[in-house]
């Protein structure tokens, strides 16, 4: 794992390199390595902070050049097949590492941009090409590793980290047109930033920026692997063979990320996801596997005494990090220097926390993280087989007003029959189940309240779709790549930890595509049913038969007590007023009902208006 930057511009020069290379320094703690030259006018750069993992030797120092000279690499990931592409597409070649840096490099000197294809893993990679003057950026299939790239007025700069392009491009402008999406989904949705001009790389795919003979940059943006591309006409419906066939995909996937050269554990919470990686990381491993959580010592939920129970099922070697609110608290205040862009994620605390408390023994961890999308995990699931009842349709707009009259907890789930613009379903349904504003909501709050989220809800082919597989991979397109892999990764490579994520390996994704959603939630409502059938295997069902509670922190109460300041200083007429963006009287009215105490719900879109005014007050 690593933290890469560099550009292709007249203006910046090696020292500008070193500072940006430098800002992902937490990325990279280990090592530091630069490549700098010139051609046509144009000064390019090329910058990596390394944490090493495999091969720990200088040879596998970055950037790397290919052994014909002609191409360099930097590259943050892992690709847990290398040795495999290794004999199978380079035999025969001499080897000056044992990394996986030196195959990708060699794979895409012999192949060009089809080797991505083939990379299983997690990856950003840059490759600079001394013949043609081209340089190609590439992200993994899933989108599990970011890359952020500025490309404007003749000048081209990317990174792992916006706060790396933000330290030498200092008056980026703020994309105001991404904020009815922030606000609608609690994160800034691709290919966009919350700047203009700056935007993810999409993943599963490739840029090649080039140096043109009339001393211009040309920017071409190709795909290697889609969602879309995957989706069969016929899905798996035998349910023997498919959870035969899930059983050795994720064994194989869970055995390939294993491999490293540094000590390696899993995150285990006790619920399904973390528990199944954590069992067949158990299982094929020849040592035992260091597993890591969090005890909340004064909340409402602690999930500690389940994971303890599966760590001493499994027999691992298992640490338990004690934790008060108090100490999640502590950490808001960096939340927005982590982040760098408005993200409302608070399960990142703990993430953060329990992040932390690995990295004091080890420099990789698994995560069950992709479970719920692929598999049926989420309530909002259940919730899309009800409204698309005709039925219900067709009451939408009397239940809607009934439940007005009703307790928070039905004006909450109210919110869901809400009436939203025909084909919105899925952001919707996305939307009110994590209490994020409507798009009703959104036209009143909003002074310039122009805005359209037909990008945000197209439709998959392929085949014809039911309501929930429609949503699922919706959500595996969007909510995972754009929220929980974001969260994820910054909240562990803020203490350097490396996390990667078997069950998002994109050869169970493509199988998860492609299996009869009876298999993922029975028409009994059992969720995740073919995943916890393979996980029976290895962990009594009685150690798992609980609710499905979630990493998250108490922001209802906090931010009537100890957050209650952040509503008094973001929320403050002065700071809303200066920023230019909502109506304060909206505000004021939200604030109102929330403060009654008969509308909780509303935390949530309390907590977005926070983070987008934190962000303009001490970021921008």
């Amino acid at each position: 794992m690593c933290g890469i930057a560099g550009f292709i511009s007249s203006g910046y020069n090696e020292a500008q390199l070193r500072e940006i290379t430098t800002k992902l320094k937490h990325r990279g703690p280990d090592a530091e390595g630069f490549y700098f030259n010139q051609h046509a006018g144009f000064n390019i750069g090329l910058g990596h902070r390394r944490l090493s993992i495999i091969d720990l030797s200088a040879a596998a120092s970055q950037p790397m050049h290919s052994h014909n000279g002609r191409y360099t690499m930097i590259f943050n990931g892992e690709i847990y097949n290398y040795q495999e592409l290794r004999d199978s597409k380079l035999s025969g070649k001499s080897w000056r590492s044992t990394s996986d840096s030196e195959v990708i490099v060699e794979c895409f000197a012999q192949y060009g941009t089809a080797c991505f294809g083939w990379l299983n893993g997690m990856f950003a990679i840059a490759i600079w090409d001394n013949e043609e003057k081209k340089l190609t950026l590439a992200r993994d299939h899933v989108g599990i590793k970011p890359l952020y790239c500025y490309f404007d007025d003749g000048e081209l700069i990317f990174a792992s980290e916006l706060k790396s392009i933000k330290t030498i491009k200092k008056n980026l402008a703020v994309n105001y047109s991404v904020i009815p999406a922030y606000l609608h989904l609690g994160y800034i949705p691709h290919p966009f930033s919350v700047y203009e001009n700056t935007n993810k790389l999409s993943a599963g795919s490739f840029a090649e920026i080039t140096i043109s003979s009339s001393g211009s940059l040309l920017f071409q943006e190709g795909s290697f692997w889609k969602i879309q591309d995957k989706i069969q006409s016929q899905v798996l419906t035998d349910e023997k063979n498919a959870k035969t066939e899930l059983d050795v995909l994720l064994s194989d996937a869970v055995n390939k990320q294993l491999i490293s050269d540094v000590p390696i554990g899993t995150f285990l919470s006790g619920g399904t996801d973390s528990s199944l990686v954590t069992a067949l990381a158990s299982k094929v491993s020849a040592k035992k596997i260091n597993t890591y959580s969090i005890a909340v010592t004064d909340g409402k939920v602690n999930e500690a005494p389940f994971a303890a129970a599966i760590a001493r099922h499994l027999d691992t070697n298992h640490h338990e990090l004690p934790i008060s609110q108090k100490e999640m608290l502590e950490m808001v205040p960096g939340f927005m220097n982590v982040y760098d862009e408005p993200f409302t994620d608070s399960s990142a605390f703990p993430t953060m926390l329990v992040s932390k408390l690995a990295r004091q023994h080890v420099t990789v961890t698994l995560s069950g993280d992709g479970g719920d999308e692929l598999f049926g995990g989420y309530g909002s699931y259940l919730w899309a087989r009800r409204l698309q009842n005709p039925l219900l349709k067709l009451s939408a707009p009397l239940i809607y007003t009934g439940t007005r009259w009703m307790n928070s907890r039905y004006q909450r789930a109210g919110m869901m029959f809400d009436k939203y613009p025909s084909g919105h379903f899925k952001s919707h349904l996305f939307s009110q189940s994590q209490y994020f504003f409507s798009e009703k909501e959104i036209k009143k709050l909003l002074i310039n309240p122009a805005f359209n989220f037909e990008e945000i809800n197209y439709e998959f082919t392929g085949r014809k779709l039911n309501s929930f597989e429609n949503m699922s991979f919706w959500d595996i397109e969007n909510y995972l790549k754009d929220d929980l892999l974001v969260k994820v990764d910054r909240a562990s490579m803020k203490y350097s930890l490396e996390t990667r994520v078997p069950l998002l390996d994109y050869r169970v994704v493509e199988f998860a595509l492609n299996l009869s959603s009876c298999m993922k939630i029975t028409k009994q409502g059992t969720m995740k049913y073919l995943l916890k059938e393979v996980l029976y295997n290895y962990v009594p069902k009685q150690l798992l038969d609980r609710p499905k509670w979630g990493f998250s922190i108490p922001l209802v109460k906090w931010l009537k007590t100890d957050l209650k300041w952040m509503i008094d200083k973001y929320c403050s007429k002065e700071v809303i007023e200066n920023a230019g963006i909502v109506h304060f009287e909206q505000v004021r009215k939200l604030l109102s009902r929330y403060n009654s105490g008969k509308a909780d719900y509303l935390y949530n879109r309390i907590w977005t208006l926070i983070v987008l005014h934190w962000f303009f007050n001490e970021q921008h």
